[in-house]
């Protein structure tokens, strides 16, 4: 388990930066691994960079490539597989049953049953993309709970509005600048985001900044 802040994003309204790089893909045994520049990756280093000893925690699962990255930075990293608990306790069918109060509050004991202001950061991920409002809104208030007032949460997001599948990833952390992205499978988003939304859902935040690639994800680094 890890430590440590989020990413640098000035205060304010939000901000979107279009990012111009092309992936690149390689096939280890079954797996199709793509490498990714993400400045959104490189948003969040820069907040830690000279700093020790901090708390971060990564809400896609265990990774022993992403834990030896940042304990080598001298932090240390709390690892939360969102997505499996999500269907542990919801179910990977229907969405609808994510309304109910009792599994939410079962949901957030099983995944951020965490002090308040113990994380300097968060690796999000894509998965809140997968929630519906009532169990994303108790999600965000939980994280807004957890983690330090100034601190960053990295997020990411698909960006094609008509999907009725999506893939979903395990993220790497490559180096500070590049990620490496392998597909777990597809998802049916519970909701699909633009800015507008975006800028919605992290009302309560300090601010909001977004990463355009000519990918179809959409990079978001936010300010507690």
């Amino acid at each position: 388990m890890l430590r440590r802040p989020g990413a640098l994003v000035s205060p304010g309204p939000s901000v979107v930066v279009p990012v111009n790089h092309s992936p690149a893909t390689t096939l280890f045994g079954k797996e199709v691994v793509t490498s990714r520049p993400s400045r959104g990756l490189e948003q969040f280093f820069t907040y830690v960079r000279g700093q020790v000893g901090l708390s971060i925690l990564d809400l896609a699962g265990a990774s022993q490539q992403n834990i030896n990255y940042i304990t080598n930075l001298g932090h240390r990293l709390y690892s939360e597989d969102f997505v499996r608990t999500l269907d542990d306790v919801f179910g990977e069918e229907d969405p609808n049953d994510q309304t109910h109060q009792s599994l939410i509050d079962q949901f957030l004991r099983q995944t951020l049953n965490f002090e308040q202001d113990k994380f300097d950061g968060v690796l999000v991920w894509d998965v809140l993309q997968y929630m519906t409002p009532a169990l994303l809104t108790a999600t965000l208030e939980r994280l807004r709970t957890i983690v330090r007032p100034k601190s960053y949460l990295l997020a990411y997001f698909h960006s094609d509005e008509k999907a009725q599948q999506v893939p979903y990833y395990s993220f790497r952390i490559k180096d500070q600048q590049n990620l490496l992205l392998a597909q777990r499978g597809t998802r049916k988003p519970a909701q699909i985001f633009n800015n507008r939304s975006l800028e919605k859902l992290f009302q309560k935040f300090e601010s909001v900044k977004f990463f355009l690639t000519r990918e179809q994800l959409r990079e978001v680094i936010v300010r507690r």
